[in-house]
């Protein structure tokens, strides 16, 4: 059977100042299945101390710590309301006078975001599926990052006034292949030039290994076969400069794409992907005097283009 579920998002706000804030816990009441129950953050606090940079670690693990002891006293003051199924009855008025004095607003370092609705089968199940969406972010794949990055680099792109020259393209043949979302080619569908972000943010040194191997791989099976171009260009995301394994991670992969002449940078870095893509017309001129693919307006040579990339603002065609 469906029943209401209320909830509340648990937010750290440590500089009252900014009102910034993250996600650190999901509480939930469901007077229905007369349950109350609370997740929060317990380890891989790493994100929440590189975003705030100031704090130190110590002080969120103790805030987390007199977090849990408090969910837990309120939980307590649940059950003699009901919680506890060996009371017979529900007490639903005084449930809801203890919820809205646990999710009034308060200035302090943690504070309880606005109150919400939501319809479930199990509560205990959304209270998990709640904390891995709002706390956990198990939406953001790998897959979700990299279009996040890809958008990025089609903004450069287009600032430039050349992201026509690049599509989304299969390199290769039909014995191998790898998907590129910006290949720039001749008109007879030569790749000339290849641009992959490539998502290294992980937060765990396999993954960041594993997902780095995988492309090198690819990019080293196209390039014994014929089928890479030399001008190949991989937008990271990733702090490559960490002094932790995760850093040492990033690193080997970065280093196994410079063994294979493959360009490297920051997905930060706008001037890199702005001065790569700016030699793309040299690589025409030696090509073909043809235009590229899906291109028809004339192609700036070199020193032009160069010239528009000190403008501040895109030139009027």
């Amino acid at each position: 059977m469906t029943i209401a579920c209320h909830y509340a998002i648990v937010r750290f706000v440590p500089f009252v100042e900014t009102g910034e804030f993250a996600n650190v816990g999901v509480v939930l009441l469901s007077p229905s299945a007369r349950f109350f129950g609370f997740r929060l953050m317990k380890a891989r606090y790493a994100r929440i101390t590189s975003f705030f940079e100031e704090l130190d670690g110590k002080v969120f693990r103790t805030v987390m710590r007199q977090a849990h002891e408090e969910f837990q006293r309120v939980a307590s003051e649940f059950k003699p309301l009901g919680t506890d199924r060996r009371f017979k009855s529900f007490d639903k008025v005084g449930a809801f006078a203890l919820w809205t004095e646990l999710t009034k607003p308060l200035s302090s370092i943690l504070r309880m975001g606005e109150p919400r609705l939501v319809m479930a089968d199990d509560p205990v199940a959304k209270l998990e599926g709640l904390f891995k969406y709002y706390v956990e972010r198990n939406f953001v794949t790998r897959e979700y990052q990299e279009a996040l990055m890809e958008r990025t680099v089609r903004g450069v792109l287009k600032g430039l006034g050349v992201a026509d020259r690049y599509q989304h393209l299969r390199v290769g043949n039909d014995e191998y292949n790898a998907a590129f979302p910006f290949v720039a080619t001749a008109l007879d569908e030569t790749p000339l030039q290849i641009i992959k972000p490539l998502n290294l943010g992980h937060t765990e040194p396999t993954k960041v290994l594993d997902h780095g191997a995988a492309w090198t791989h690819k990019m080293a099976t196209l390039r014994k076969k014929g089928f890479l171009p030399e001008s190949v260009l991989v937008t990271v995301a990733g702090d490559a400069n960490e002094d932790s394994k995760l850093g040492e991670a990033r690193r080997d992969v970065i280093g196994d794409f410079n063994a294979l002449d493959v360009t490297v940078a920051s997905i930060q870095d706008k001037l890199a992907v702005q001065s790569f893509a700016s030699s793309l017309t040299p690589l025409i001129d030696l090509k073909s005097d043809a235009p590229l693919k899906r291109y028809e307006r004339p192609v700036l040579e070199h020193e032009e283009l160069l010239k528009l990339l000190a403008l501040p603002h895109r030139p009027k065609r």
